[in-house]
């Protein structure tokens, strides 16, 4: 039965993939151009959006796949409302910063990967042929493309061009465009006032459907999103025809195995119910099943019944651990595997994890964690719960090699190899992180504990938002109960208990000011950097700035005007006034327009971190 049904839907796979595969001819790139000096350069997709690729059909959607800001695509396309719901297979410019990434030119787009996908499928549906699977296989030589990890981030390199050849009009940028079944070199001239010689001198002779040419931009919205009524692809008569006979095999095949599977159902459930009558129901939680196998716990008091009843339903979402498991992984919790106060690295089949010792509050940081998925933001990923000696509860994340923002700043070894153009990007991996708790969940998110000992750091040193432990969900509430860290905590929260998103700009703005200075948030006597920069940089000048930053970044080659911009940025962050502040989707474009100068090469810092033996750098919680 099981060799059957193994067969079946094999056939019914292939079956699947030759109607709907839209296979584009395969490249592993586009190859960087002779003169370097043209990276990197701002470039653009055209994106088709498919409502069954997407979360949802709108804008944030679109800029959370390819990494940008719904505010930065809806400008791109002049759109006025960037909440507006699309149309399906709306055609949108997305905005890329173009790179030479290992003699390849391309927008490297981190993906995280979830049930179901693969480099193909991804590469070819999700991303709309923007990029080859042969392309993502080079850029992840580490992963194995028939055994995907859920959970484990790839980067897709979206093909895009900077200009290499002198045109007599000066375009805004290339547009890297899949042709469609109905497209020629004229159509494609005409939807964005070009001409075909112009197409021809850019990519060569017209190459099949579904492969990739380069489009000079001159004007936003160019006349094919002026013209566009978005209807969805359309297919011939003959693809018509066919997909009626495979409806039909589809039909009885699944019938089939629908069928199998019932049996199956059925004989397991009555396997279970054996079993389930020695096995008492009073007061106890059956056993939860995970990718990694079976658990059973016990729960013995009102309280904790309470949160594993908050928590049942993300059993499917997260791993469950044993306390054994963490015990082992740990030296039961030994001094040596401590990172930092409740916080200790654990390795589990050869990969290292933070483990974080919880409260029965538990619940709060549970509900906010089980909410977000977001490349700048650590990752959960699992937990335990533990009665048998009143322990509580562990939450397992990622574990970040480089550890904690606030120790490579302070260190004068570390910060020498923060360089400005990596300080930058930290800052905008940042921002990016609190964007998306502030725009993309509902209700929105608070994080209220914004600091550098909460921003984590990857082999590359880019950079996540750690410790949800005082998040709230919801905004422009009140609290009595006033929690945060001396020199970020904002004036509104700290003399009304006001709770706003605004709460988390103002923290932010308190870290732009360490990233460009190198100095703590409270310096002896507590007083706020804030209010040190207010008080001797703010409005005063170059010359003020560049006497007040990282003596690391005044000893290497740093562009004075990119740092007064972030310092003016910081500024605005930091306004008395919470209404004044700008939110942190202004913040995120102001901050990718200051990046645009330096080539970010997805391996330029590749691999940097500290010595083992400083594994304590990591931190999850305070």
């Amino acid at each position: 039965m099981m060799s059957f049904s193994f067969f079946l839907l094999l056939a019914l796979d292939l079956l699947l993939q030759s109607v709907d595969g839209q296979t584009p001819p395969l490249s592993d790139g586009v190859p960087c151009a002779a003169n370097r000096s043209i990276y990197p350069c701002s470039a653009y997709a055209l994106y088709r959006a498919a409502a069954d690729q997407l979360p949802a059909l709108d804008l944030a959607s679109v800029g959370d796949l390819f990494g940008a800001s719904r505010l930065s695509v809806a400008r791109s396309n002049n759109l006025s409302a960037t909440g507006a719901a699309l149309r399906p297979y709306q055609p949108l410019l997305v905005p890329l910063t173009c790179s030479c990434n290992s003699n390849r030119s391309s927008a490297a787009i981190p993906y995280q990967i979830a049930a179901g996908d693969t480099f193909y499928q991804v590469s070819t549906f999700k991303f709309g042929n923007l990029t080859s699977y042969p392309a993502v296989e080079l850029d992840n030589p580490t992963l194995i493309p028939t055994n995907l990890s859920i959970g484990v981030t790839a980067v897709f390199p979206i093909f895009c061009r900077c200009l290499d050849i002198n045109m007599t009009r000066r375009p805004l940028g290339l547009v890297t465009y899949v042709l469609q079944p109905s497209d020629t070199y004229a159509s494609v001239a005409a939807s964005f006032a070009t001409d075909v010689p112009t197409l021809i001198a850019l990519n060569g002779p017209q190459n099949g459907t579904f492969s990739v040419i380069f489009v000079p931009l001159y004007q936003i919205p160019p006349p094919l999103l002026l013209s566009d009524s978005s209807p969805a692809p359309a297919s011939s008569p003959d693809v018509e025809n066919d997909r009626d006979g495979v409806i039909t095999g589809l039909a009885i095949g699944l019938g089939i195995t629908g069928f199998l599977l019932l049996l199956s159902v059925i004989s397991l459930w009555i396997s279970t119910s054996k079993d389930g009558k020695s096995s008492s129901s009073n007061n106890e939680l059956a056993s939860a099943t995970t990718n990694a196998g079976k658990m059973e716990f016990a729960v013995r008091s009102s309280e904790e019944d309470k949160l594993i009843g908050e928590i049942s339903e993300w059993l499917d979402k997260y791993k469950v651990y044993s306390i054994e498991e963490l015990k082992r992984s740990t030296c039961d919790f030994g001094a040596s595997c401590r990172v930092m106060g409740s916080v200790y690295k654990g390795i589990m089949h050869g990969e290292a994890f933070a483990i974080k010792k919880m409260k029965w509050n538990a619940r709060d940081e549970l509900k906010i964690l089980q909410k977000v998925n977001h490349i700048n933001l650590v990752k959960l990923e699992g937990f335990c719960i533990d009665d048998s000696s009143g322990g509580g509860c562990y939450l397992v994340y990622e574990y970040l090699e480089n550890g904690s923002l606030d120790r490579w700043l302070r260190e004068p070894g570390l910060a020498r190899k923060l360089d400005w153009r990596v300080r930058v990007r930290i800052a905008l991996d940042l921002a990016n992180g609190l964007q998306y708790i502030h725009e993309h969940t509902w209700p929105r998110v608070v994080h209220k504990d914004v600091k550098t000992s909460n921003v984590l750091l990857d082999h590359r040193l880019r950079a996540k938002v750690a410790n949800f432990g005082l998040a709230r969900a919801g905004f422009n509430a009140v609290t009595t109960h006033i929690v945060g860290t001396q020199g970020y905590v904002a004036p509104e929260y700290l003399a009304d208990g006001l709770v706003t998103t605004k709460m988390d700009v103002f923290a932010y703005g308190v870290v732009l000011l360490e990233l460009v200075s190198g100095r703590e948030a409270a310096g002896a006597g507590g007083r706020a950097l804030w209010a040190e920069a207010e008080r001797t940089v703010f409005g005063r000048g170059k010359e003020a700035v560049a006497a007040w930053m990282d003596s690391a970044l005044a000893a290497s080659t740093c562009a004075l005007e990119s740092v007064v911009a972030v310092v003016d940025l910081a500024r605005e962050c930091l306004r008395k006034n919470p209404t004044r502040r700008p939110s942190m989707v202004e913040v995120a474009y102001t901050l990718s327009k200051a990046e645009e100068p330096f080539a970010f090469a997805d391996d330029s810092a590749e691999n940097l971190s500290v010595d083992e033996s400083s594994s304590n750098l990591h931190k999850i919680g305070r």
